[in-house]
């Protein structure tokens, strides 16, 4: 890893990004820079106020080089790193909007099954018999199924309300 400043981590991340036009893929890191080469130890509650570098990487599995952006550097560096993402990421593909509506509507009619109950008709005995069986079991299986999914929804709930509180 090639540690740079900041201009010339942007001039190559701009050759990078014209190198891979076609095909290929950039992965690019942005974090919080805490280790100041020392050991690292428990943070005390006063340095909760303390500013960190961040630590920008960019790779594309073959080259990697990185830059540290100081906390006053950090909007001059975002406007540029803005920018330059903005105008690199022309050539991404749309998303396939086809495939989203196709699971959608899957999700969808698998629900209305679930919701619609399962007949089950035909005589105890003699012919036919089979049949009802067969429906019996399916009325179950898809009792269990309905079960399944309610306990997922209140799960998610659940979630969501943990996330918000």
């Amino acid at each position: 890893m090639q540690l740079v400043d900041h201009d010339t981590f942007l001039s190559k991340l701009t050759a990078l990004f014209e190198s891979n036009t076609s095909s290929g893929s950039i992965w690019l890191t942005h974090k919080r820079l805490t280790h100041d080469g020392e050991n690292a130890t428990m943070t005390d509650a006063g340095e909760m106020d303390r500013e960190y570098p961040c630590l920008v990487r960019a790779t594309d599995g073959d080259q990697t080089f990185s830059t540290h952006v100081q906390p006053g550097e950090l909007d001059k560096f975002h406007s540029a790193y803005g920018v330059l993402l903005k105008a690199s990421m022309t050539t991404l593909r749309k998303r396939d909007r086809q495939r989203e509506k196709q699971r959608v509507e899957k999700l969808a009619k698998r629900k209305q099954r679930l919701a619609e109950p399962i007949p089950v008709e035909g005589p105890k005995r003699g012919n036919g018999r089979k049949k009802r069986q067969r429906q019996i079991r399916a009325a179950m299986k898809q009792e269990e199924a309905r079960k399944k999914a309610e306990e997922r929804e209140e799960a998610r709930e659940r979630a969501k309300v943990q996330v918000v509180s």
